[in-house]
């Protein structure tokens, strides 16, 4: 499928998808959020893909909603943030419940919906100049894409409605030390950090990561009982792949495991 607003590519077993307006911050309108959400329905379907990357072209990572697309629909408003909201928390959710690793590399600003994008991965990767703000209340409008789901889980509920009220912009290292990403690197290294990391998990044990993920957002919610009868099932569920067979063999005989994601 081609695409006019992102970029897509797939190597060895990575798909990266690049939102590409960066004319306009990568803010995601109809049509971008549209791509997207095709997009993630792509990669998480393709068998040969076993990491996915999130990045933006540009200066910014994503400014969120396209606030120009807002002012020129104010008619019709409510339908085209339904729209718009449909595609961007059906991408969000299928990278939260696919069993691929999702890797984020915010190189520059992530606001509003471009904070929820990339809180949705599963590693977060920050340039040194990326910046994060939630921005919402600067329009008179109330968090999305997850925003509302992952920020008080993230930073607990007082710094999320600190961040919500004040639109105050964390550095990426604030961020790092908020525990809203999981590491810094230098703005020349991050392309080839996320590269080095991404092909790393592209040879891991897919279906356990999937599984992993399952149980790490199910944790939220369920009771102890509960978990520990997910973790038992889902355990005997990997002892059934070839992944763990392979696994297995390779540490009682001292080797280096070779995973297929089967």
């Amino acid at each position: 499928m081609s695409y006019q607003h992102l970029l897509l590519t797939r190597r060895d077993q990575v798909g990266m998808l690049t939102l590409n307006r960066p004319e306009a911050y990568n803010a995601l309108d109809l049509a971008l959020g549209r791509e997207v959400f095709q997009a993630v329905l792509e990669l998480d379907e393709d068998p040969e893909v076993r990491c996915i990357v999130l990045t933006g072209a540009g200066p910014a990572f994503c400014a969120g909603g396209d606030v120009k697309a807002f002012a020129a629909h104010l008619d019709r408003i409510g339908a085209f943030v339904k729209e718009l909201t449909t595609y961007l928390h059906g991408a969000v959710s299928r990278l939260c419940r696919s069993d691929k690793p999702v890797v984020v590399a915010v190189n520059g600003v992530a606001a509003g919906g471009g904070l929820a994008l990339a809180l949705a991965g599963d590693l977060v990767i920050a340039a040194e100049s990326a910046r994060f703000t939630m921005a919402y209340s600067r329009i008179g409008a109330t968090p999305d894409g997850s925003s509302s789901y992952f920020l008080p889980r993230l930073v607990g509920l007082r710094r999320a409605m600190e961040l919500y009220f004040t639109n105050r912009v964390l550095s990426a290292r604030e961020a790092l030390d908020w525990g809203l990403i999981t590491r810094v690197v230098a703005d020349a290294e991050l392309g080839a950090e996320v590269e080095r990391l991404a092909r790393e998990l592209a040879q891991g044990p897919t279906r356990a990561f999937g599984g992993a993920k399952r149980l790490f957002h199910q944790a939220t919610w369920e009771s102890l009982e509960t978990q520990m009868e997910l973790e038992a099932q889902s355990i005997a569920a990997c002892g059934r792949t070839e992944d763990f067979r392979a696994g297995v063999r390779a540490f009682a005989a001292k080797q280096a495991p070779t995973f297929r994601g089967r």
